[in-house]
């Protein structure tokens, strides 16, 4: 087993507002503060596999402006491999606008842009990453068939195929799809689109993962917030409750960092549950700064905050 993962995703700028409450419909809130910075839930998975020890790979299409080219600068620094992060001439880079309350609680649009063009021409060109990969994480802000066409050649090289269903599909998500899967990472929202089923509690959370996983996904991890995450592998359950209690400033990145550091912990041989404390520690470091990676954690946070843990 290696630590060579591949991200397939989007990338965008996120654009953020912090102001004591979210406006309703048709209200203007003044006193806010503002800043840009760097965002896409793929984008922000690579960081956070990348900076907790991944050897990363990211998929993604950006635009011929200045948004793309920042990026291609920042994932470079970051140390991700960026053969395969590919220029749309004609949409430009992916935008979010976030609002940020002062419980850290968030609201966001997103204009795609470049990334709905990612296609699978491009998942062809970026088809040599997939010969020694040992993970590839994909979510939903890319087109429906790239992620399925992505899923088949992952899945045809032995790569375990993980997916963050996020944004909460709109749609049934279809059998090819879920064929390919090792492992899906809804929170608690998208698993009760998924299940059917409202999630208030483990047990809950354990009938959500039960319909999950009959859709023929071998391993299913729900995010629930501060409670922790529910991890059904196979017929056992893990209930991993959040062991270091914080206060959220800001929440956008969190379950973006817990799929990337979830995937370095698998890559490296952990345990599923000690994978997932691992996860939940990142993801937990996370929503105490403002910003989507630049609030995401290192290495060596990590591995402090768990001794930490431990000791205490």
């Amino acid at each position: 087993m290696n630590n060579k993962i591949i991200v397939l995703g989007s990338c965008n700028t996120d654009m953020v507002i912090k102001a004591e409450r979210l406006p309703i419909p048709g209200e203007t809130i003044l006193g806010g503060t503002f800043l840009m910075t760097p965002g896409g839930k793929g984008a922000n998975q690579a960081v956070a596999a990348s900076r907790l020890g991944g050897a990363l790979t990211f998929i993604c299409k950006t635009g011929n402006d200045m948004f793309g080219k920042q990026s291609l600068k920042l994932f470079s620094k970051e140390e991700i491999k960026t053969d395969y992060i590919f220029t749309d001439a004609d949409q430009p880079s992916g935008v979010a606008l976030i609002t940020v309350d002062a419980k850290g609680e968030n609201s966001i649009v997103v204009a795609p842009g470049a990334n709905s063009a990612l296609s699978k021409a491009d998942v062809d060109i970026a088809s040599e990453a997939f010969s020694d990969a040992d993970i590839l994480l994909m979510q939903l802000e890319t087109p429906l068939e790239t992620v399925i066409y992505a899923a088949e050649k992952a899945q045809e090289n032995g790569v375990k195929v993980i997916l963050n269903p996020a944004p909460a599909p709109i749609q049934v998500l279809p059998e090819k799809l879920l064929s390919c899967l090792y492992m899906i990472i809804p929170n608690k929202t998208e698993s009760e689109i998924l299940s059917g089923i409202e999630v208030i509690d483990w047990e809950s959370a354990r009938l959500a993962a039960d319909r999950i996983s009959e859709m023929g996904v071998a391993v299913v991890v729900i995010t629930l917030g501060s409670m922790g995450a529910l991890v059904k592998e196979g017929k056992e359950y893990y209930e991993i409750p959040v062991t270091k209690k914080v206060q959220a400033m800001d929440t956008t990145a969190a379950g973006d960092t817990f799929c990337g550091a979830l995937c370095v912990g698998i890559a490296e041989g952990m345990a599923l549950p000690e994978a997932v404390e691992f996860a939940s520690c990142a993801a937990g470091i996370s929503v105490t700064r403002m910003g989507a990676q630049a609030s995401i954690p290192y290495r060596s946070e990590i591995d402090t905050q768990l001794k930490t843990n431990k000791n205490s």
